[in-house]
């Protein structure tokens, strides 16, 4: 299994890339190829002591900065550690991609060297998210914003894949988000995907409301690339909100402090489920190559089960699936 990651992407580059690279490397026994500026990329790797002989480096020469507009950058900067790392993946040099870049530029640079999928009009984030009964997958966080009804369909199909194939959940239940349970609620795109769901072979469940997905109510929740993405920040915000009120809840009172320490396992165990780094990144799904994004601010431990997403991506054959499921429309 050849992983080609992102080097310079993300705050805390090359860095945190380097080190989880040679987790991933050790734990998984993957080839990882490091992306990037090869002199600052080894000046990380001498620091590291140890270092497996499957993890090694692959230079480019430039760096698309987290503020920059993805579209622009990705075809003005063809060398740049994104382009070069995907690029890897359409020359059959790498079996997957990860980056914790900019994520415009990372979708803009698999679109334009990899291409769609057959059959897929638009790729889909896919995000793994906790739930009260289980993890769910939510998609579209961010790749297309202004999708079609038939872009939507699609999105249910890829969650659909996803779930079966990844979370080995047979005949998931497919919940489109919108803002009441009725069918007659929302825009107009929004009540033509529902029909188009409702006639579809798909397990689909009607309209999920905001507070359908952590309750677990669907296994797959279909949106817009817009709402996703709001959606996912909100609900980092919460978590990290709620997280520091209990810790400041616990501080004013030496009871409550003891009943935090009694309690601390259980806090740790929801922390978990929560926590970013431990599901790694998430997939663009329906172009025609394994892609996965990271978090911006990853650090070596998400950056290592992103790779190792990557793994299972590739070795369940996710990317087939999703053709067949297609061609079953």
């Amino acid at each position: 299994m050849r992983i080609a990651v992102d080097g310079m992407g993300g705050d805390y580059a090359p860095k945190a890339v380097v080190e989880g690279a040679i987790l991933a490397a050790t734990e998984y026994g993957f080839e990882v190829i490091i992306v990037g500026d090869k002199a600052r990329i080894e000046n990380e790797l001498s620091k590291a002591g140890s270092v497996p002989s499957g993890v090694t480096v692959h230079h480019a020469s430039e760096v698309i900065g987290m503020d920059e507009p993805g579209a622009t950058s990705a075809r003005n900067k063809k060398d740049s550690s994104i382009c070069v790392a995907t690029d890897l993946v359409k020359e059959g040099k790498a079996d997957a991609v990860v980056s914790a870049g900019n994520t415009a530029a990372f979708v803009s640079a698999a679109i334009m060297s990899l291409r769609r999928l057959e059959g897929v009009e638009r790729p889909g984030i896919a995000v793994l998210l906790p739930s009260m009964k289980g993890p769910i997958v939510m998609i579209d966080c961010g790749a297309t914003i202004n999708p079609e009804p038939s872009h939507l369909m699609g999105f249910g199909l890829m969650g659909d894949v996803y779930v079966r194939h990844i979370l080995g959940k047979e005949n998931p239940s497919i919940g489109l988000l919108n803002i009441g349970e009725e069918s007659t609620k929302g825009p107009d795109f929004l009540k033509e995907t529902h029909l188009l769901l409702e006639s579809s072979k798909l397990n689909f469940q009607g309209n999920a409301e905001g507070r359908d997905i952590f309750a677990g109510k669907f296994d797959v929740v279909v949106c817009d690339g817009y709402t996703g993405n709001v959606v996912l920040k909100v609900a980092e915000s919460i978590a990290t909100t709620i997280g520091s009120f209990i810790k400041d809840e616990l501080k004013r009172d030496p009871l409550r402090i003891l009943g935090g320490l009694l309690t601390a396992s259980a806090f740790m165990a929801v922390k978990k489920q929560m926590d970013y780094a431990e599901h790694g990144g998430a997939p663009l799904l329906g172009v025609n190559g394994i892609c996965i994004i990271s978090h911006g601010r990853s650090s070596s431990k998400a950056i290592k089960n992103a790779i190792r997403v990557a793994g299972a991506f590739v070795e369940h054959q996710v990317n087939q699936h999703i053709l067949e499921s297609v061609k079953k429309t």
